[in-house]
């Protein structure tokens, strides 16, 4: 079977991502995955950390119109972006945003040119890249692909999660919530869930306030939560709540759930790494393509130590390869 190829942006210079590339590579890609692999990047840094960290592999950097005709993994594909750096391991550089800007346009205009069955990018320095222009890198996707509606997803088998809003200050959050956006964001993820997955989720939504309280002088569960939900129900989603925070993470509560929504970040987040560590994926849904990162930071504590767990790429690269999602 002919699969189209799998977009890997080797992300931030300074981070883990290439020493968890080739723990990938060596442990999972070139013995048994079968989709092709393009790297785009710096095939100087790849090659120079590829001998720091003591791998032997073929690099073999390609053309642009060459991408339709890898059709394996036997040697490690890259399309060349350049990027100046003195030293391996260089934790600053004025010339790496400008770099990470550039693999990530030349990764969308190849997405645009060539069928792929998704992009998975590394970890990136958000504070750093992003400058406070947009919120998070689902954002700035959004606006590189003019998309009009997309949500992050940070997915195990388990239980998935998502916040309705991302990477902005607990005091603006309530000024974000609203019926309209809570009813877009659900049903986006519900036909991702039923068209990639071939699953009809069962979705908890969470409340805003302590104990989901109603005795406020204006309760965003009365007022907003309740009525959006319901609207859903008519919709045929299987969607339940709002329920309290406090309790919700208990094994015999979220268990129940495939998906729960979040008022805010760290609302689900915290918890769902607590419970799986990195064992999860960040999936943008509502982009024209499936993007994904491995659930991990740059790491820079770690840079250089050998000692990064591969497992989140490994993860990412597993999701890809289900049927519904290679093949749509």
């Amino acid at each position: 079977m002919n699969y189209k190829p799998i977009i890997i942006i080797l992300g931030e210079p300074y981070s883990v991502f290439i020493e968890i590339f080739f723990k990938s590579y060596k442990n999972f890609i070139l013995k048994r995955y079968k989709i092709p692999i393009v790297l785009v990047g710096s095939f100087k840094l790849l090659k120079s950390q590829m001998k720091f960290f003591g791998y032997k592999y073929k690099i073999n950097l390609l053309k642009e119109d060459e991408i339709a005709s890898v059709k394996d993994n036997k040697t490690i594909n890259i399309i060349d972006v350049p990027y100046k750096f003195k030293k391996i391991f260089e934790k600053k550089s004025s010339y790496s945003n400008n770099y990470i800007n550039k693999t990530f346009i030349k990764s969308i205009q190849i997405i645009k040119k060539y069928k792929v069955t998704g992009l998975i990018n590394g970890p990136i320095s958000k504070k750093k890249f992003l400058k406070k222009k947009y919120q998070g890198i689902t954002e700035y996707l959004t606006y590189l692909t003019k998309s009009k509606n997309t949500s992050m997803l940070i997915y195990n088998e388990k239980l998935s999660v998502s916040p309705l809003t991302t990477h902005i200050p607990l005091k603006s959050v309530v000024k974000k919530i609203n019926k309209k956006l809570i009813i877009k964001k659900i049903k986006l993820l519900n036909r991702f869930y039923n068209e990639r997955l071939s699953l009809k989720p069962k979705i908890a939504v969470l409340g805003l306030n302590p104990h989901c309280e109603t005795t406020y002088k204006f309760s965003e569960e009365e007022r907003i939560l309740v009525p959006a939900i319901n609207a859903l129900k008519s919709n045929k989603i299987r969607i339940y709540g709002p329920f309290p925070t406090d309790t919700f993470f208990l094994k015999s509560n979220y268990l129940k759930y495939d998906l729960v929504i979040g008022m805010y970040h760290d609302q689900v987040l915290t918890p769902i790494k607590t419970l799986f560590e990195f064992n999860a994926i960040n999936i943008t849904v509502g982009l024209p393509f499936i993007r994904i990162s491995p659930d991990h930071g740059p790491n820079e504590k770690m840079v250089s130590k050998g000692k990064s767990s591969p497992l989140s790429l490994i993860k990412a690269l597993k999701f890809l390869s289900k049927k519904n999602v290679s093949q749509s």
